[in-house]
């Protein structure tokens, strides 16, 4: 496995593998046996003007490209995946300290995200429009926004640089990726081992591995991309959002949330259970879907609350390369350090502690705790680790009240007996996406994916896709002759 990650350990820029020229090294670590896995010497903001360049250079060529030929790339870089999967899920497993449960998971949503990629192709599809001018045609053009800029998480790097990286090329563009420092291989340089492999032309995707200590913000503030896809934590999205307005580039941020999963009285308690630990400790907490709050109708609380204890004492924590494993370690030391001073400063601020997670290494066990106050900060946040957060409610009123006391929106669940009691419930909640009676930590190819208040700006997936990464222009055609004032 070293190999793979020393192979993929440099910049990839106008078609060329080539090392960085900062002055200073990303060391990718193994997070859970800190073993180094890779050095890679970061970019400079030149080299970043040499990966927007190359990419608005060799664009136009590929925008006017016929559409099947696109697709036939796209299909390429899928049976690429197939072909590699086992290798890939390995590295994902090495890299961000994903269980192989997870690996599996992410593996299978990328290969879904690339069949879709390749058929959208084919929809990015024109308009004639009726005019009330006698003689003339109006034309309607749907066309690509030229170049992409891409900023992609450390939690589901592959699926989430692939989700931008693969629709934008489908559709014309071309594109700078940048992934995150924890995750340069999974996130980075093995998309651009793919699509080279796939036989994308050489320019038309570019991977930067650097830090803003680095470049600053000249991966947002040049020039040429029009578009930047930003996915990653509210605080990181505003200055993006910030820095975007400023140059007037369009911004695809998909950020944090502090999802609710509600349990009302008439709910399949045990069903309920199942939901909730599988949303709240999948990849460690490591999601942004993930249900941080589980609010229980006092009417099932304590059964709710003695099953779902129970469950999480069972999962197993530890090594994510044992098939066995349900909880593996957190990205970093600083993160792990960070959820267990939240626990412990909770606990000491009132709250009971059913388990108490304790940290070894970067692996910190599952905690649950419960009798928060109203206003305990740990509710307002977006908790990135393997905590959850039991709250009781009385009746579905307080239960809407409760979900929407956050700055977040991004999703939720709501556990019923009654289907259609469920989905009420759910359109009070302000929040981009909602699931009945299951988990809520879920992605499809051709539903909208996005969030509400901080959660982010505008949607991915499906038809969201052309409204990211494409533009529109309208032609008009006066085929007899118009009649002027002067």
């Amino acid at each position: 496995m070293t190999s793979f990650f020393t192979d993929l350990a440099q910049q990839y820029v106008d078609g060329e593998w080539r090392p960085g020229k900062g002055a200073w090294d990303i060391i990718d670590f193994n997070p859970y046996s800190g073993e180094k896995l890779a050095s890679i010497t970061v970019a400079t903001a030149d080299e970043v003007d040499q990966a927007y360049r190359a990419a608005e250079r060799t664009q136009p060529d590929w925008a006017d490209t016929n559409p099947y030929a696109r697709r036939a790339v796209l299909e390429k870089a899928l049976r690429v995946v197939e072909e590699r999967e086992d290798e890939i899920g390995e590295a994902i497993v090495a890299e961000l300290g994903g269980t192989r449960l997870k690996a599996g998971f992410e593996l299978h949503l990328a290969k879904e995200f690339l069949r879709e990629a390749a058929q959208l192709t084919l929809r990015s599809t024109g308009q004639i429009l009726p005019s009330p001018t006698e003689g003339k045609e109006n034309r309607v053009y749907r066309l690509p926004v030229g170049v992409v800029g891409v900023i992609s998480p450390f939690n589901f790097p592959f699926l989430l640089s692939l989700k931008s990286v693969a629709p934008a090329l489908a559709l014309g563009n071309a594109v700078v990726l940048k992934p995150h420092q924890n995750t340069p291989i999974c996130g980075g340089t093995l998309i651009a081992k793919v699509f080279e492999e796939a036989g994308l032309p050489a320019g038309l995707l570019n991977v930067v591995v650097t830090d803003i200590a680095e470049i600053g913000d000249s991966l947002l503030e040049h020039p040429v991309p029009q578009v930047i896809s930003f996915t990653g934590s509210d605080r990181i999205g505003r200055h993006v959002a910030r820095v975007c307005a400023a140059q007037l580039k369009r911004a695809v941020l998909e950020l944090g949330g502090n999802s609710a999963l509600i349990v009302l009285d008439d709910a399949d308690v045990d069903y309920a259970v199942d939901a909730a630990v599988f949303s709240r400790y999948i990849h460690q907490g490591q999601v942004c879907m993930a249900a941080n709050r589980i609010l229980v109708d006092r009417a099932v609380e304590q059964e709710f609350t003695e099953k779902f204890v129970a469950k999480v004492a069972s999962l197993r924590v530890g090594d994510p390369a044992d098939p066995a494993t349900h909880i593996g370690p957190l990205i970093s030391s600083s993160q792990a350090d960070a959820v267990s001073k939240l626990v412990d400063e909770t606990v000491a601020a009132g709250a009971t502690a059913l388990l108490h997670g304790r940290a070894e290494g970067n692996v910190v066990s599952p905690s649950v705790l419960t009798g928060l106050a109203a206003d305990a900060p740990v509710l307002q946040q977006e908790i990135f680790g393997p905590v959850a957060l039991l709250v009781p409610f009385d009746g579905e009123d307080e239960a809407v009240r409760i979900a929407n006391d956050t700055p977040y929106g991004l999703s939720g669940a709501v556990h019923t007996g009654n289907i259609e009691r469920g989905v009420r419930v759910g359109q009070r909640i302000r929040t981009g996406m909602i699931h009945i009676n299951d988990g809520t930590v879920h992605d499809e190819p051709i539903v909208p994916f996005g969030g509400e208040k901080n959660s982010g700006l505008g949607r991915l997936n499906g038809e969201s896709m052309l409204e990211a990464f494409t533009t529109q222009k309208w032609i008009s055609v006066q085929h007899g002759r118009s009649q002027f004032p002067f």
